[in-house]
């Protein structure tokens, strides 16, 4: 019994199981060239990044994100086109820039993670249909069968859920895969945007957050203590 003859015997439900099967390998496709097309050597990347910038050219550095079509390369673009608008608009910019990558890279990944676990549950309410409808036949022959006749109606029925779990363990494992790969992503994103707001930076702002309070003058006298003050009074 070939394949195409298995689907048959496993009734209505093999139909939905079928669907499911060619949304989770086209959803796996997509993602995979999703996630190939987002790949960038970030140490490279900043290298230039900084590169370009410390030589004054912002405008540099917007032609080179631009010609990377890459999440940590338009992060670091939106970033840059809020520059002159003050340190708040810039790290404002990359967060929003930081969710929308994100979406992007974890876009279809839920209905991936839903066939992966609704693909065995309808192969299982096939199994119980078609058992359900096996005896149903013994009943109507009141119970004149002969045990080939009762193993031909199991095995049927147990076909939707051998097709259920061929189809939601691989479904799975890529929904696995490819959480694995974002979270990469996503860790890559966090660092190089930290790299990038102290690259905005200006040198001096270090100076100029030390309190007055804790700023020492080299010229100042040494503090003096009454030593009698802490002598204990008799």
């Amino acid at each position: 019994m070939n394949l195409l003859e298995m689907f048959v015997k496993g009734g209505v439900i093999m139909y939905p199981i079928l669907l499911c099967s060619i949304v989770a390998v086209a959803i796996v496709i997509e993602r995979i060239l999703a996630l190939r097309k987002a790949r960038l050597d970030v140490g490279q990347f900043m290298m230039k990044v900084k590169s370009i910038y410390q030589q004054g050219s912002v405008t540099g550095v917007l032609t080179f994100c631009s010609q990377k079509d890459a999440p940590i390369a338009n992060i670091i673009r939106r970033g840059i086109l809020k520059h002159r608008q003050g340190d708040e608009k810039v790290r404002q910019a990359v967060e929003d820039a930081g969710r929308e990558e994100v979406y992007h890279l974890e876009k279809k990944l839920s209905i991936l993670a839903s066939i992966a676990g609704v693909s065995p549950m309808l192969g299982f309410l096939g199994t119980v249909t078609g058992m359900i409808s096996a005896f149903q036949q013994i009943e109507g022959l009141s119970g004149n069968v002969n045990p080939a006749d009762l193993a031909g109606g199991i095995w049927e029925a147990l076909i939707t859920t051998a097709f259920g779990l061929f189809v939601g363990i691989p479904a799975y494992a890529a929904y696995n895969y490819f959480v694995t790969r974002v979270a990469r992503f996503v860790h890559e994103m966090e660092v190089t945007t930290t790299e990038f707001l102290d690259l905005l930076q200006p040198q001096d702002r270090v100076q100029e957050n030390i309190p007055i309070s804790v700023k020492e003058d080299a010229h100042a006298p040494a503090l003096a203590f009454d030593d009698e003050y802490f002598r204990k009074k008799e």
